[in-house]
C-alpha cells in the first residue's frame, strides 16, 4: 500500500499523505510520489490548482525519527548533506509552481510537516491543527526551507522566536500570525479546499502566474524592479482573452468568472 495518494479531478489535483500510523511522517515513498506530482502538474497545463492534506486526523508529522534514529551505520555529515539536497528539487517545484496550492490542515504539522504547509499560497485550518517547528527538540535546524518562508510570512523576530523555542502554535494563533487563511470544522476541511480550489481555476491562469512570479520575486528587488514586472505583467495579462471577457462582462453587467468563494458561518464552529 502507498504512503500517498495523488488523484486528478478536471483541473484540481490533491496529493494525500497516507500514514496515519506515522502521524504521516515523510517517507522515502511520499517524497518520491510528491516529487512526481509535481513534475507531472509542472508538465500538465489543465492542471489549475493543487490541494495538499493528510489522513486519518493529521497533516504531517515532519521526518520520521524512528526510522532515523534506527537506521545503521554512520552517517558523514557531507552523507546527510546529500540526504537532504534531494528534497530540495522538491521545495524547488513548490516555490516556482505557477498554479494556486491549498494547504488543507487537521491536527499536528510538525518540523517539515509545517515548513511544507508554509510553501501553499492558502492554509486551511480546523480547531484542532497544531503547528511546530520542532526540530530544535531534537537537535537539528529547520529544513524543507522554512528558514526561507517564515520569516516572509512572520517577521524575522517571530521566525526566531517559533524555531528556537519549538514551541506548539494553536490554529487561532496560526491565523493571527498569518499562517493559516482561515479556520474550519474537520467535517468542511476538504470541501472548503476544494471550493477555494475550484473557484481559483476560474480565475484567469495567465494572472495568476504572473502574480506570483512577482511577488516570490518581491522581497529581493527594489521598486524599480518591481515596476517593471508589474507594467510587463499588466501589459501581458490585460491584452489576453480572458481579460477581453471579463471586460464585457463587466460593462455588460453580467456575473464575473471569477468569485471567491465566501466562508459560511456555521463552517467555524468546532
Amino acid at each position: 500500500m502507498s504512503d500517498f495518494e495523488f488523484t486528478v479531478e478536471g483541473p484540481v489535483a490533491t496529493f494525500v499523505l497516507n500514514r496515519p500510523h506515522a502521524r504521516n511522517a515523510f517517507s522515502e515513498d511520499i517524497s518520491q510520489g510528491l516529487l512526481n506530482a509535481l513534475e507531472r502538474i509542472e508538465r500538465d497545463q489543465s492542471i489549475r490548482a493543487l490541494i495538499i492534506t493528510g489522513s486519518g486526523g493529521g497533516f504531517c508529522s515532519g521526518g520520521d525519527i524512528k526510522a532515523m534514529s534506527s537506521s545503521t551505520g554512520v552517517i558523514t555529515p557531507d552523507e546527510r548533506r546529500t540526504r537532504m539536497k534531494r528534497s530540495h528539487r522538491i521545495i524547488n517545484l513548490l516555490a516556482s509552481l505557477d498554479r494556486p496550492i491549498i494547504a488543507a490542515v487537521d491536527g499536528p504539522a510538525f518540523g517539515a510537516g509545517f515548513s511544507l504547509a508554509l510553501w501553499a499560497d492558502f492554509v486551511i485550518a480546523t480547531p484542532k491543527a497544531r503547528f511546530c517547528m520542532a526540530f530544535a527538540r531534537v537537535g537539528l535546524i529547520p529544513d524543507y526551507g522554512a528558514m526561507y518562508t517564515l520569516p516572509r510570512i512572520v517577521g524575522l523576530s517571530r521566525a526566531k522566536e517559533i524555531m528556537l523555542s519549538a514551541r506548539e502554535i494553536d490554529a487561532e494563533e496560526a491565523k493571527t500570525l498569518g499562517i493559516v487563511l482561515e479556520i474550519t470544522t474537520a467535517k468542511n476541511l476538504f470541501l472548503r479546499a476544494q471550493s477555494i480550489a475550484q473557484s481559483l481555476t476560474t480565475a484567469s491562469p495567465l494572472a495568476i502566474s504572473l502574480t506570483k512570479s512577482g511577488l516570490n520575486s518581491s522581497f529581493g528587488s527594489d521598486l524599480t524592479t518591481m515596476l517593471e514586472i508589474e507594467a510587463t505583467g499588466q501589459g501581458m495579462a490585460g491584452t489576453s482573452e480572458y481579460a477581453k471577457e471579463s471586460f464585457k462582462r463587466f460593462t455588460e453587467r453580467e456575473p464575473l468568472r471569477f468569485i471567491w468563494p465566501k466562508l459560511e458561518a456555521a463552517d467555524t464552529r468546532n
